[in-house]
């Protein structure tokens, strides 16, 4: 029997009950820094070390957290539907919990890219990368993030995805960040959407919207027992 497909888009705050900070509370502060100043192609441009020590900083940091209960709830939902993530979280959290299908539509901590051909994408091995690190064309590699003002290569990817939806489910965004928050445009008419987040969005009121105010590890078992029964 073909399991029904159930979509979920996650943002910060399911990895921050693991212990990942987000700038958003902060005043667009994350780590004490301007995100422009480490997360913008002129960041780049104008301190490469500060960007590059930042996302080692970032790495390190990841290294001691473990997915929680609501990227393990995401795997339990397997047994029952087709599941397909698409998430605004650069760590690999969900790939630790055991999830299939994961898409990164911001890019991956661990992974970096040339400079020079953006199609050349690596592995890091370990939690640094330094400044004199090349790609095979000996281009300086740069962490393997979508900044501030840059495309988001996989957002025709997101939609197809979402276009194919039974359910479609939010956990731990505030659908503030587009082009990611567009998604639910994408949503075909009619299916149920859950939005699991402990501050409601402010969202154009959908008949077919139901809002679980919980984070995402109280909220997730509550969706789990809802669809399962």
């Amino acid at each position: 029997m073909n399991k029904r497909k159930l979509v979920v888009l996650t943002g910060a705050g399911i990895s921050a009950e693991s212990g990942i900070k987000t700038f958003r509370e902060n005043n667009g502060l994350w780590e004490n820094h301007d995100v422009t100043e480490v997360a913008s192609p002129e960041g780049w441009a104008k301190d490469p070390h500060l960007v590059l020590d930042f996302y080692n900083q970032r790495r390190k940091q990841l290294l001691k957290c473990a997915p929680n209960g609501a990227h393990l709830g995401l795997v339990e939902l397997e047994k029952h539907f087709d599941v397909e993530i698409i998430t605004q979280n650069v760590d690999d959290l969900h790939e630790q919990a055991g999830s299939s299908h994961v898409l990164h539509l911001h890019g991956e901590l661990k992974k970096v890219r040339s400079t020079k051909d953006e199609s050349l994408i690596y592995e890091l091995d370990g939690w640094e990368l330094k400044w004199g690190d090349t790609c095979e064309k000996g281009a300086q590699l740069r962490p393997h993030i979508v900044w501030f003002g840059e495309a988001v290569p996989a957002m025709e990817a997101a939609i197809d995805i979402t276009e194919q939806a039974s359910i479609f489910v939010v956990v731990g965004t505030s659908l503030n960040v587009y082009p990611a928050a567009g998604l639910l445009n994408y949503v075909p008419e009619g299916v149920p959407i859950y939005i699991i987040d402990p501050n409601l969005p402010a969202y154009t009121p959908n008949p077919n919207i139901t809002f679980i105010q919980e984070n995402g590890t109280v909220g997730l078992p509550k969706l789990i027992s809802e669809l399962t029964n």
